[in-house]
């Protein structure tokens, strides 16, 4: 049986739909999940108006634009560079006569350049004595220094250099044996995999401790991203889907976990003990736990539910326009009210005063869309969406320590996936918790505006000489102060 003209209908609708997302996938912002500062300044002319006794008593603020900040001088961008040479160019006439001539001035310029790194050799000598009026007394020596790798030769800052090289720079361990050679000497590419491990292992006890950390705090964010791993197991060395579980706590740790499955169960045993508030996307995983876990409550994610309404703007402008300009009114709320550093509790009482109202309007004209538009539409899997996990979304209004998006740990995510790009896959299944370390200890120091490479040439230096009665709390990212 042909299909009929309502079921054709459907099919060019949804294909119109799926054509103009992938436009805006391909020459918009992608697929991010980064709040567009075009949608928070949508055109009002177009915008539906609600019904005459349903108005929306939005607070007004008054928001003064900062300045686009100056550009910087090549001579203000670089004057923190060192002046390594100094080349002086005498004038031909000069040189010919210098006693007819008397220097009244000078014109100064630089130019920047750049060298290679270069690998060199630290030499530790231990001298030997001998007693001289006792020659039966052993001779002594002094006691060789602890270092990260036993027998080898890696110092710990290039031990810092070839991790921040993969998980930062995100060059893969083949292109960094290339690039040895011009360091001075090649090295291969199994022994900095094996750097890497030696790297982790140092770094787990820290990264214990801030797991720790975050699970005895109230608040949580959670995500999760797909990393491919070469898998032994699979036919002709193919790769299979393992996970990387991030939690994280604004202006906090960020703690990854390898996991080798997306299933509940993981969740449960990454964050078991929590009790607080927990803040993700919709994936089946966190509802489940906070069903069997009352200790801990689950708030959701505006970025999610706006996103689904942005993209099927077309279906309905007008009124897509109306709940995006609601919605953004929301952040922008939020943002005056990051710029006065409000408590928790005033944040708490400004939510409950103010996003009362807009919110019951979101609501009802969602409610009214989802009626009207088609089940499988763009905008009916939004409204449905935005309707089904309304309890979370308004459970903001009871707390002040929360944001009302999950980007912050979205966007701690990031480097993987932008390395996984450059490196494909992780070599080996059991190989995943090291990445899991090494990206929890590196996003953490981003965050607190720490250096990579400082922290982990000052820790991996330290922690060889530690013992097990040392507090590794003055080690964490948190805690840290140079040597």
């Amino acid at each position: 049986m042909p299909p009929s003209y309502d079921e054709l209908a459907e099919r060019v609708h949804a294909l119109e739909v799926e054509n103009a997302w992938l436009k805006r996938l391909v020459f918009g912002p992608g697929k991010s999940e980064k709040l567009d500062r075009l949608q928070t300044s949508l055109p009002l002319e177009d915008t539906p108006q609600a019904p005459a006794e349903a108005k929306v008593e939005l607070v007004s603020y008054e928001r003064v634009a900062s300045p686009k900040p100056k550009r910087e001088t090549p001579a203000e961008a670089f004057r923190n560079v060192p002046v390594k040479e100094t080349v002086v160019i005498e004038p031909p006439e000069v040189k010919a006569d210098p006693e007819a001539y008397e220097k009244i001035g000078e014109e100064r310029t630089f130019e920047i350049d750049v060298t290679s790194p270069q690998i060199y050799k630290r030499e530790i000598i231990r001298p030997k004595y001998r007693h001289k009026l006792d020659r039966t007394r052993p001779p002594v020596v002094a006691k060789a220094p602890e270092r990260p790798v036993v027998g080898g030769y890696a110092s710990a800052g290039l031990l810092a250099w070839i991790a921040l090289s993969k998980y930062v720079e995100h060059v893969p361990l083949y292109r960094l044996e290339r690039q040895s050679e011009r360091w001075g000497a090649s090295i291969p590419r199994q022994t900095m995999a094996d750097w890497i491990r030696i790297t982790a292992e140092w770094l787990e006890p820290i990264y214990r401790q801030m797991l720790k950390r975050l699970l005895a705090g109230g608040y949580l964010q959670a995500d999760e991203t797909p990393v491919r791993c070469n898998d032994p197991d699979e036919k002709h060395g193919g790769t299979s889907e393992g996970w990387l579980w991030v939690i994280s706590k604004p202006g906090d740790d960020v703690v990854f976990d390898w996991r080798l499955s997306r299933r509940h169960g993981e969740l449960t045993t990454l964050i078991e003990g929590f009790h607080g508030i927990l803040q993700s996307d919709a994936w089946g995983a966190y509802p489940s736990y906070v069903s069997k876990h009352p200790e801990v409550t689950w708030v959701g994610c505006w970025a999610h539910a706006r996103r689904k309404f942005f993209e099927s703007e077309r279906e309905n402008p007008k009124a897509v326009r109306f709940v995006l300009r609601i919605i953004g009114w929301l952040y922008e709320c939020e943002a005056l009210w990051d710029e006065k550093n409000l408590t928790v509790s005033n944040r708490r009482r400004h939510r409950q005063k103010h996003y009362t109202r807009p919110l019951y309007w979101l609501k009802k004209v969602a409610t009214g869309l989802r009626a009207k538009a088609r089940p499988k539409s763009g905008l009916g899997k939004a409204c449905d969406y935005l309707l089904r996990h309304w309890a979370e979304l308004t459970r903001h209004l009871e707390y002040g320590e929360t944001r009302l998006d999950n980007n912050l740990v979205e966007n701690a995510i990031r480097p993987s996936a932008i390395g996984k790009k450059n490196w494909l896959f992780i070599g080996h299944p059991d190989a995943g918790q090291r990445s899991a370390i090494i990206y929890s200890i590196v996003v953490s120091c981003q965050r607190r505006k720490i250096d990579p490479l400082l922290y982990l040439r000052d820790v991996l230096t330290r922690l060889p000489a530690m013992t097990t009665r040392d507090d590794l709390d003055a080690l964490t990212p948190a805690n840290w102060k140079p040597t």
